[in-house]
C-alpha cells in the first residue's frame, strides 16, 4: 500500500468544510487536530498489536489491568482508555450517530494527560495547542462534528512505519502552508529540499558507535527534522536522536506528538531565541529553516539582555534570521555540522560596519562556512524568491580550510508536470546527487566556485574630500592656523528675493506676529533653510567687502573697492538662532554669517587583503589612481558580502544588428501587405 492515496481522501474532508461555510484559509485550523488524532489512534493501536503478539495470546488474556497501563506507560508513547481496555476506536465510535456526542468526548477525555494538553481537549485558557475543543465546538454549531469525524475515521494508518507517515504528513502540512501562510517569511521546507540537505550531511558523517544528535531550533511540525533523520537512518546503521523547538502552537503539538514515536526524540516548546530549551546541550548535526524578514521587536529587550553570549551581533530589529544562524551555531560542537535555509538578504544585507555584515566577518573569520548553495526560484510553496543553504562545518578539511564555496545551483532542478502553488520546479534526485559531489570535490566548475574567504571582505574606507575650484585651490589656504572658519560681521544680506540688513532682530510687528518666536518660526527660520549659495545669487555685504559664490569658478568670491579676489572653493554657511533672554539681552534671533573650506564625506568600495600591510597599499594604490582632490584618511571598515550576481552573472545575448534589421523588414512588408488587403 501507498500512503499517498490518503492525501487525496484527507483534503475531501475539506468538501466538508466548504459545504458549511468555512474559509479556505481556516482549513488547517480544523484539519491539523484531526490529522494528528487518526495519527495518534494508529500509532497506539500498532503499538498494542505489537505488545499483544509480544506477549502472546494466552498471556496477555491474563494480564491485570495495572500491569497492563504500566506495560503501556513504559512505551512513552501515550494512553487511550477506548482503546486499551475497551478494545474500541474511532470507526467504532461513528457506527452510531444517536450517541456518538457521548462517546466521542469521552474518547477525547481518555487520552493522557500530555496528549489532551497537545490536542487541546479540556484546556479554557493559555496555550490550546491543537485546539480540539474549539474546533469540536465550532463543527457542532454548523452540524457537521458527526460527518467529519467519520469521514477521518475511515482514514487507517496503522499498517504504516513512522517514516510513511512522516512523508504523508510532510505532503498534508505543504497544502496547510500553501493555503494559509499567514505569516511573513514562515517557508515550509518542500520534500526535495529536505531530501538535498539530508544528502549533504550524509556526505559528511561516517559510521559510528556515538549517537549522531540531529537539532532543528525553529522545528515548526518537525518535517524537516524527521525527514532528514529517517533518510540518514536509511544510509546508516549509526543512531541517531533528535531535538527541536518551536513556537507556533499547532506545528509544536504536531512535532511533539510525532516525537513521542521516535526513539528517544525530545521536542520542546517556546522561543528559541529567549528561551533555549536546550541550553546545556551541543549537536553533531544542526539543520533549520528559520523565518525571513520577521520582526523581534516583539522581544527585542530580552534579545539585547541575553547572557548567553551567542549573539555577537543583533541585526536590524526587522529580520531575526541571522540570529538563528548566530544561535545555530552556538550549539554545535568541536566538529559539529549543519546546513541552514536563508533567503538572499543573510547574504548581502548592511553596509560594511553593520551588524549583518558583521555577523558574516565573524562566520567566516571563524571558518564556519563551507559553502552556499543557490537554490532554484519556484521551490518553495509560497514564495517564488532565491533561496540559500547554508553549509556549516567546524570539521573542514584541510583542503577546505579558509575557503568557501559558492555553488550556483539555479539550473538544477525539473520542472513538476504540475504545479503546487507557486512551486514550479523540484530539486530532482540526479541534481541533488551531483550538487552533492560538487560540493565534496570541492573544485571550480561552470556552475561552482572556490575561494579564499577573504575574497569577500572589503575595506568601505571613509575619507574627507577638500573640493577645490578651477584653479585647484580651496579656501583652506586662506584660513588662519588652527582656524576652521572665517565668520563675517554682515550690514546686508542679499539673495535677488529679499534682503536683510537687520542680524541681531529684538523687536516685531505684532500686528502680524504673536511673539518673536512665531517670527522665527514662521520667517527667519524657513527663509534661512532656503538660501542655497549654490543655486542662487547670494550676497554678503560687511563694513568692508562683498562676498559670493562663483559656480563657474566654483571659487568664494571677495570685492573689495571693485578688486576681486578668488578665495578658492568653500561654502558661505548662514544660520539663524532664538536666544531666550539673559541679564545683558532680551529675548532676540541672531543671524550669523561665517565662511568654511567645502568638504565632503565620501567612502570608497576597495579590495581586501588579509595582509595588513598589503591591505594598506591597496588602498593607497586605489587613493592615487582614483581620487583627484586633497583628502584625508577617516575610518576604515572591513564588510563581508557573498554576492551571486557578481560571480556567476552571464549576460544576455543580444540579437545582431543585421538580424534585427531583418526581422524589422519583415514586419513592415507584412503590414503593407495587410494595407493593401484593406483597400481592395
Amino acid at each position: 500500500m501507498n500512503i499517498l492515496q490518503y492525501e487525496s481522501k484527507i483534503w475531501a474532508t475539506a468538501d466538508l468544510l466548504r459545504g458549511s461555510g468555512i474559509k479556505e484559509s481556516e482549513w488547517p485550523s480544523y484539519m491539523m487536530p484531526f490529522f494528528a488524532l487518526v495519527m495518534i489512534e494508529s500509532r497506539l493501536v500498532r503499538m498494542f498489536d505489537d505488545l499483544k503478539a509480544e506477549i502472546g495470546k494466552e498471556a496477555f488474556a491474563n494480564i491485570e489491568k495495572d500491569d497492563l497501563y504500566n506495560m503501556i506507560k513504559d512505551q512513552g508513547q501515550g494512553y487511550n482508555i477506548y482503546i486499551f481496555e475497551h478494545d474500541k476506536i474511532l470507526t467504532d465510535i461513528c457506527k452510531n450517530d444517536k450517541s456518538f456526542d457521548i462517546d466521542f468526548d469521552a474518547y477525547l477525555n481518555g487520552f493522557d494527560g500530555e496528549t489532551k494538553d497537545l490536542l487541546g481537549v479540556d484546556v479554557t485558557e493559555g496555550e490550546k495547542f491543537l485546539d480540539i475543543k474549539g474546533v469540536v465546538t465550532k463543527l457542532k454549531a454548523k452540524k457537521v462534528l458527526f460527518s467529519y469525524t467519520k469521514l477521518w475515521a475511515e482514514i487507517n494508518l496503522k499498517p504504516f512505519n513512522n517514516s510513511e507517515i512522516t512523508t504523508l504528513e510532510e505532503h498534508i502540512k505543504r497544502k496547510w502552508a500553501d493555503i494559509s501562510a499567514e505569516t511573513a517569511g514562515e517557508q515550509y521546507t518542500p520534500d526535495d529540499v529536505i531530501a538535498l540537505i539530508a544528502e549533504i550531511i550524509s556526505s559528511k558523517i561516517e559510521e559510528s558507535d556515538k549517537l549522531l544528535k540531529i537539532y532543528d531550533c525553529t522545528c515548526g511540525g518537525g518535517n524537516m527534522l524527521f525527514g532528514v533523520e529517517d533518510r540518514i537512518n536509511d544510509k546508516f546503521k549509526r543512531l541517531t536522536q533528535t531535538y527541536g523547538q518551536d513556537w507556533n502552537d499547532p506545528l509544536y503539538a504536531l512535532a511533539k506528538i510525532e516525537s513521542r514515536f521516535r526513539p528517544d526524540s525530545k521536542i520542546e516548546h517556546g522561543n528559541t531565541l529567549v528561551e533555549d530549551k536546550f541550553y546545556n546541550e551541543e549537536f553533531d548535526v544542526v539543520v533549520a529553516n528559520p523565518p525571513y524578514g520577521v520582526s523581534w521587536k516583539g522581544y527585542q529587550k530580552d534579545i539585547e539582555n541575553d547572557k548567553t553570549g551567542r549573539f555577537h551581533f543583533l541585526p536590524s530589529v526587522s529580520d531575526g534570521q541571522l540570529l538563528f544562524m548566530q544561535h545555530l551555531i552556538s550549539k554545535l560542537d568541536s566538529i559539529g555540522m549543519g546546513v541552514v535555509v536563508h533567503n538572499g538578504s543573510s547574504l548581502f544585507s548592511g553596509d560594511a560596519g553593520s551588524a549583518e555584515s558583521n555577523i558574516r566577518k565573524w562566520m567566516l573569520d571563524s571558518d564556519i562556512v563551507e559553502a552556499v548553495i543557490q537554490l532554484p526560484t519556484d521551490e518553495f510553496f509560497n514564495t517564488d524568491i532565491y533561496t540559500y543553504l547554508w553549509v556549516l562545518n567546524k570539521n573542514k578539511q584541510s583542503q577546505h580550510k579558509d575557503k568557501v564555496m559558492l555553488i550556483d545551483a539555479s539550473e538544477k532542478f525539473k520542472p513538476l508536470k504540475k504545479n503546487k502553488g507557486s512551486k514550479r520546479k523540484e530539486v530532482d534526485e540526479v541534481s541533488r546527487l551531483e550538487i552533492v559531489e560538487t560540493l565534496t570535490k570541492y573544485l571550480d566548475s561552470d556552475y561552482a566556485r572556490v575561494f579564499d574567504k577573504e575574497f569577500f571582505y572589503f575595506n568601505k574606507q571613509a575619507i574627507m574630500l577638500t573640493n577645490v575650484d578651477e584653479y585647484g585651490n580651496s579656501f583652506e589656504s586662506k584660513l588662519k592656523k588652527g582656524k576652521k572658519s572665517e565668520k563675517l560681521t554682515p550690514t546686508k544680506l542679499t539673495n535677488g528675493e529679499r534682503e536683510m540688513s537687520e542680524f541681531v532682530i529684538t523687536s516685531f510687528d505684532t500686528t502680524q506676529y504673536d511673539s518673536l518666536d512665531d517670527v522665527f518660526a514662521q520667517d527667519i527660520k524657513p527663509f534661512i533653510a532656503s538660501l542655497n549659495y549654490k543655486e542662487q545669487p547670494l550676497v554678503i555685504t560687511t563694513a568692508t567687502a562683498q562676498y559670493w559664490f562663483d559656480a563657474e569658478q566654483e571659487s568664494l568670491i571677495k570685492e573689495t573697492n571693485g578688486k576681486k579676489e578668488c578665495l578658492g572653493c568653500g561654502k558661505i554657511v548662514v544660520k539663524s538662532a532664538y536666544k531666550k533672554a539673559n541679564k545683558k539681552n532680551p529675548d532676540r534671533i541672531e543671524i550669523t554669517v561665517e565662511l568654511t573650506p567645502d568638504y565632503q564625506k565620501d567612502y570608497e568600495l576597495i579590495p581586501y587583503h588579509k595582509d595588513g600591510a598589503a591591505n594598506q597599499a591597496e588602498i593607497a594604490d586605489f587613493m592615487a589612481k582614483y581620487i583627484t582632490k586633497p583628502f584625508a584618511y577617516l575610518d576604515n571598515l572591513v564588510g563581508v558580502e557573498l554576492n551571486f550576481n557578481k560571480i556567476f552573472y552571464k549576460p544576455e545575448k543580444l540579437d545582431r544588428v543585421i538580424d534585427i534589421l531583418e526581422e524589422i523588414d519583415a514586419l513592415e512588408m507584412k503590414l503593407k501587405e495587410l494595407e493593401t488587403g484593406l483597400s481592395l
